[in-house]
């Protein structure tokens, strides 16, 4: 079996050949048995009418006999069908008398005669045990076969004349039920092969039509895979269905897969960068103290501290890694209900105790804020600290501003009055890594991870972060916006 189906083709264009042979196929039986049907069914109804008019004739012709003996109404029934000659495709006419010879317009079906030429004593007795069967009366509608004639229509009605009742009988052919149903089936199988054929064609030029973007997209997948990222879906401008829906939009996730692999590269070249740097130092520092015979004391504990602050920078870059790569996950937040003005109090009382600037806090709306009071007071910690590397020291503004946004949401921003942030970077300051130029360079050793923290943990509460310029004077506003409040 297995043999079998690998030698099958399986491509596209022959799958949907193979649908749509196998629902032409189905389709086209259908509907040969309803028209089959329905035309024996409509000849052998009007059989039925056409015998039932022949009897009720031929019990009217035999009325006057009422009250007559049987040789009387035999001969009466016999001046009746002599008049309607019995040919092959004609009615065939019987009357069953009581004590009579059946009387027909086609008297040797019912005399045992003699063999014809050709035919054997044997069969000659079959027929006339056929044509004996109908000398005894089935009336009604009956179907039996007939000697020379075939299947034959046969309807039998028993009819009062006085004393006596007699049995009148019409019958017609059924071959013209056979013919006109083989006519069908012929019909049928000659337009069913040319239409099946057409219709293959059809689908098989269709599928190839349809298959062709999909297996130019299956090459770009292939070259995609084997490292190149530089080719596209291309579909003709003309094209408004599925496909050019498709295409753009594997056109659109090769272009962000690329850019995921570009921004992957960029952050393990900056993460070794980073890694690199304190590394470095620690391991300058241990082989200063290690060419030494005899070091000093105050050698060993300047070495310490140097060494102590590169694996304390070193801890806080794991750290900041592990929150990025956490944050996609769906135990990265555990949100409560938080009454947002102690909160904010106290966790800007308490970085103010980190520095000397000058801390500020805005007027907090009173209300509760569905959100994880860890992630968020880590993502204004970091603000916070982001503000206070960049402002001069005792003078420096460091404010918390929190407004209500509307719909629910709320807004906690960090203004600061330090050096500001060019408008063609304030996207980009929430990159991992990235730090703009000298002027709001690092002072204390970040790696510049601290605002992508941010907007991990707003995005993760289904918020969002942006840079922009205060509203009064220089310097920088960092906003971050969360849903979830409800004023109180």
């Amino acid at each position: 079996m297995r043999t079998i189906r690998a030698l099958l083709p399986t491509g596209l264009r022959w799958r949907l050949t193979a649908w749509v042979a196998a629902v032409m196929l189905v389709s086209a039986a259908v509907v040969f048995i309803v028209v089959y049907q329905d035309t024996g069914a409509q000849i052998r109804g009007q059989i039925d009418r056409d015998v039932t008019g022949d009897v009720t004739q031929l019990a009217v012709a035999l009325r006057p006999t009422a009250g007559r003996g049987p040789p009387e109404i035999a001969a009466a029934a016999t001046r009746y069908v002599r008049g309607q000659p019995y040919t092959a495709t004609s009615t065939l006419l019987f009357v069953l008398v009581p004590g009579e010879p059946t009387v027909s317009n086609h008297p040797e079906l019912f005399g045992n005669v003699a063999p014809e030429a050709g035919e054997t004593s044997e069969f000659q007795s079959k027929e006339n045990r056929e044509a004996g069967m109908l000398l005894t009366p089935h009336l009604g509608y009956s179907s039996p076969r007939v000697p020379d004639v075939g299947m034959m229509r046969v309807l039998e009605r028993a009819v009062g004349l006085g004393a006596v009742t007699v049995v009148v009988a019409a019958g017609e052919p059924l071959a013209l039920v056979e013919s006109a149903q083989h006519g069908v089936a012929r019909a049928f199988v000659l337009a069913g092969v040319i239409v099946l054929a057409l219709a293959l064609l059809a689908s098989y030029l269709a599928g190839a039509r349809v298959s062709a973007p999909l297996r130019r997209m299956a090459a770009v997948a292939a070259r995609i895979d084997a490292g190149d990222f530089g080719p596209r879906m291309e579909l003709s401008g003309g094209r408004a269905d599925e496909l050019r829906v498709l295409g753009d939009s594997f056109n659109h996730m090769l272009d962000r897969l690329a850019e995921a692999f570009s921004s992957q590269r960029e952050f393990v070249a900056d993460a070794s960068h980073e890694l690199r740097t304190p590394l470095t130092v620690i391991r300058g520092q241990l082989e200063v103290l290690a060419a030494q015979a005899h070091p000093s004391e105050e050698e060993v504990r300047r070495v310490e501290q140097q060494v102590q602050a590169e694996v304390s920078r070193l801890s806080r870059l794991v750290d900041d890694l592990l929150v990025l790569s956490q944050a996609d996950r769906g135990d990265f937040l555990r949100p409560q209900k938080i009454d947002l003005r102690p909160f904010v109090s106290e966790l800007w009382d308490g970085l103010s105790l980190t520095a000397e600037r000058r801390f500020e806090v805005g007027e907090v709306p009173d209300g509760t804020l569905d959100a994880d009071p860890d992630r968020l007071a880590q993502a204004l910690r970091n603000l916070g600290r982001n503000a206070i590397d960049h402002t001069d020291e005792r003078s420096g503004l460091v404010r918390l501003e929190v407004e209500p946004s509307g719909g629910g949401a709320i807004t906690l921003a960090v203004v600061d009055d330090g050096p500001g942030i060019p408008p063609d970077q304030r996207e980009r300051i929430f990159e991992r890594f990235h730090r703009v130029d000298s002027g709001r360079s690092r002072k204390s050793g970040g790696a510049g991870l601290g605002l992508a923290i941010v907007r991990a943990i707003a995005e993760a509460h289904g918020g969002h972060a942006r840079a922009q310029s205060p509203r009064n004077g220089s310097g920088a506003r960092i906003e971050v916006t969360l849903p979830g409040f409800r004023a109180s």
